[in-house]
């Protein structure tokens, strides 16, 4: 057990939580269609009208061009696949729900071969209900005990988009048939149209050197994608859930920001890199308005003398390289906040 002094009783956190609230509601009314939601889905198009000169650029024989074509594929492909479902799976990108939903089944099932509804229970529900509960919230299915340093942070990241559809698979026998079967079509017709794209529109002569580009493509931004899902909460104060922390509290020790890096906000999205302490306290916002609310909420914490967590990627790369052990292996310490419970 770690104690913690806390900045606050029960109810001046509820207080503060009300002020931010209500600062952050002032920001989304002065704000406009396209910077609530517009700037965002207009980079989920372009994501997408990318994808045939990518695969155009494959056919070519210049070494140069068709790096550049993986290189806009797999970009892409990061941008639909975390970005898209991200937002879908929060109902950031429209207000409607049915759109909402069949954005989710298109960015989780189709192109990231995932169930939606284990997405948006697992990240949703769990995580965000639960930031930083040990065993529910606390990125724990993030970790490989099993593996050591070397193999988890630079070969592991190979396997995401291996092992992705085989957890899904392993998912779906858990629900009734008639789901099991359509996420099973959709998940499928995701990864079969890209493999018959590669082999009729880039010109692949064979299944294998299809199948191998389809791996590099999905591939090129693994690296980043797991270091981020363990960066940003894995080594920061874990709490027990009979003695958890009101909700602000949770979220100022419990999460933190990155630094912005430009081809990671575009492909990951600002709400998971640079403003994921404000992603935690606003799910719903979308990247955009993750980072145009940062700045209030930045100054809101500091002037209530609110922890608000930041580090570099290369920064808290190397903490985690040099205790690997203590954060992905051995059980974390629960923290208790003094004065809370």
């Amino acid at each position: 057990m770690e104690p913690a002094r806390a900045p606050r009783e029960d109810g001046g956190a509820e207080e503060l939580l009300g002020e931010l609230e209500r600062l952050v509601k002032d920001v989304v009314r002065a704000s406009s269609w396209w910077e609530r939601r517009g700037l965002d889905c207009a980079i989920l198009a372009l994501s997408l009208l990318a994808v045939p000169a990518g695969l155009l650029c494959l056919r070519s024989e210049n070494v140069l061009i068709f790096a550049f074509g993986i290189s806009v594929l797999g970009v892409c492909h990061y941008t639909l696949t975390v970005k898209g479902s991200h937002l879908a799976t929060h109902n950031a990108l429209t207000e409607s729900k049915y759109w909402n939903r069949i954005l989710a089944l298109f960015f989780v099932e189709v192109c990231t071969a995932f169930p939606a509804e284990y997405a948006k229970h697992g990240h949703v529900k769990l995580h965000h209900g639960y930031t930083n509960v040990v065993g529910l919230g606390d990125s724990s299915t993030w970790k490989l005990p099993c593996l050591n340093r070397y193999i988890y942070m630079f070969l592991a990241p190979f396997l995401v988009p291996i092992v992705t559809p085989l957890v899904a698979l392993e998912r779906l026998r858990k629900v009734e048939l008639r789901s099991a079967l359509q996420t099973l079509g959709l998940i499928s017709l995701g990864l079969y149209s890209h493999y018959w794209l590669l082999l009729n529109v880039s010109g692949f002569k064979s299944p294998s050197s299809a199948l191998a580009c389809m791996l590099l493509i999905r591939c090129l931004l693994a690296h980043p994608y797991l270091h981020v899902n363990i960066f940003q909460h894995i080594g920061l104060p874990m709490f027990s859930l009979d003695k958890k922390p009101r909700r602000i509290h949770m979220m100022s020790l419990g999460v933190l920001n990155l630094p912005r890096l430009p081809v990671l906000d575009w492909a990951f999205g600002h709400s998971l890199i640079s403003c994921h302490v404000e992603h935690h306290l606003f799910p719903t916002l979308s990247d955009n308005m993750c980072l145009k609310v940062k700045p209030v909420v930045s100054k809101f914490f500091r002037e209530k003398q609110l922890p608000y967590n930041e580090d570099s990627y290369l920064a808290r790369f190397w903490l985690f390289f040099d205790r690997y052990e203590e954060f992905m292996v051995q059980a974390p310490p629960i923290t208790e906040l003094v004065g809370l419970q």
